[in-house]
């Protein structure tokens, strides 16, 4: 899976780490909903952090289309309610 976060680029990432980050996702949902700003930015900036270990660096030279578009660390609880709803970013 193709994952972008966005300003950072784009990252390759193996299904088992996919499950680890729908876990995350989902945990964001719920904070997000229940409006736990100060929560809701630890997970969000957890869940970059393992994209950007875990997952493999893809040089600014190779084009693919993103899977999965990641919102920045500094996105807003506001802003965060339009994106992190329902199944949240990464499909159950």
């Amino acid at each position: 899976m193709i994952i972008r976060i966005i300003g950072e680029g784009q990252y390759r990432a193996p299904e088992a780490l996919c499950e680890e980050l729908n876990k995350i996702d989902n945990r964001i949902v719920v904070l997000v909903s229940e409006e736990k700003a100060e929560e809701f930015r630890k997970e969000l900036s957890k869940l970059i952090s393992e994209i950007k270990e875990k997952g493999e660096a893809i040089g600014a030279e190779e084009i693919l289309e993103s899977d999965i578009i990641v919102p920045p660390e500094d996105l807003s609880l506001e802003e965060a309610k339009a994106v992190f709803t329902g199944s949240g970013i990464f499909e159950d």
